[in-house]
């Protein structure tokens, strides 16, 4: 079974970021991760956590930083990648869940990240695995075509979820991993679900059945 603990020392650090490179796909230098920014956040209430297989070859990784809004502390995890040789066994959910430790150290309640709401099998890892609520929607959150991402937010107390009742459901055509994949259906969707984010109501589910996929909502706090 993979270990999973906080990177340690310049050389795993740097493996970080290779692989954080590799999964990504990113050439330009500009898209890099600087092995000191991980050092920094490790010894500042960050997160640089990694997955190393039985061999200590470095297969997953993930790191965040302490936030705050309105008062309140949370975690924000930035990124998250397995290897692809290492994908589906369940790396994912234990950095995820090595993350929630040391938020939980900070006083964080919650930890927050975004995803692509189009890939469905982001979608169904993070609502449906992990329990995840997403509650904020950002076309091209990146300032880049093609970059629209919902904001989740996940209850790190063990509190179960307060749900105030379902609200509307969006159904999009999808194929076998992307909702919406032609033009004309996802702007539709993206539109729609800028309609439902912008009346306040948050994401709990994304279900796929056959040709379809689901956006299931539920009514925000009153």
């Amino acid at each position: 079974m993979a270990e999973i603990r906080s990177l340690d020392g310049l050389a795993e650090q740097k493996a970080a970021a290779r692989l954080y490179r590799s999964v990504f796909g990113y050439v330009e230098p500009e898209w890099g991760l600087s092995p000191r920014l991980l050092a920094a956040l490790r010894e500042n209430s960050g997160t640089a956590i990694g997955a190393f297989d039985e061999d200590g070859t470095l297969i997953g990784f993930c790191y965040g930083f302490t936030a705050v809004e309105a008062g309140e502390i949370y975690h924000y995890s930035q990124a998250a990648v397995v290897a692809p040789g290492a994908q589906g066994g369940g790396i994912g959910r234990r950095l995820k869940q090595a993350q929630a430790a040391v938020a939980r150290d900070t006083g964080a309640r919650s930890m927050r990240w975004t995803f692509d709401p189009y890939a469905l099998r982001n979608a169904h890892f993070n609502l449906m695995v992990l329990g995840a609520t997403g509650i904020r929607f950002h076309p091209d959150f990146y300032d880049e075509p093609d970059t629209d991402r919902i904001v989740v937010s996940w209850d790190l107390t063990g509190a179960p979820p307060a749900r105030t009742g379902m609200a509307e459901s969006v159904v999009t055509p999808a194929s076998d991993r992307i909702a919406a994949p032609d033009p004309a259906d996802r702007s539709r969707l993206r539109w729609r679900l800028a309609d439902h984010f912008g009346a306040g109501r948050r994401l709990v589910a994304v279900t796929r059945a056959g040709d379809a996929v689901t956006y299931a909502f539920e009514n925000g706090e009153p």
